[in-house]
């Protein structure tokens, strides 16, 4: 259990130090994410996004066998 404690830290604190480079990619804005806007609020629903990283990020989880 601590070591998966350890990875998700490292993998926040890198993701922290990545950041300004991460935001340029076009995650939330892909074809396909929904977003409405309505006079008085707004909604998004990033479906292609979040399709996107979950393939990511299980073949990063398949290629080192967490």
């Amino acid at each position: 259990m601590q070591k998966v404690f350890f990875i998700f830290g490292l993998t926040f604190l890198l993701m922290s130090f990545l950041y300004p480079f991460i935001s340029k990619f076009p995650f939330g804005k892909l074809p396909g994410d929904i977003f409405f806007e309505g006079s008085k609020f707004s909604i998004f629903f990033p479906i292609v996004s979040c399709i996107v990283i979950s393939i990511l990020v299980t073949l990063i989880i398949n290629i080192f066998k967490i």
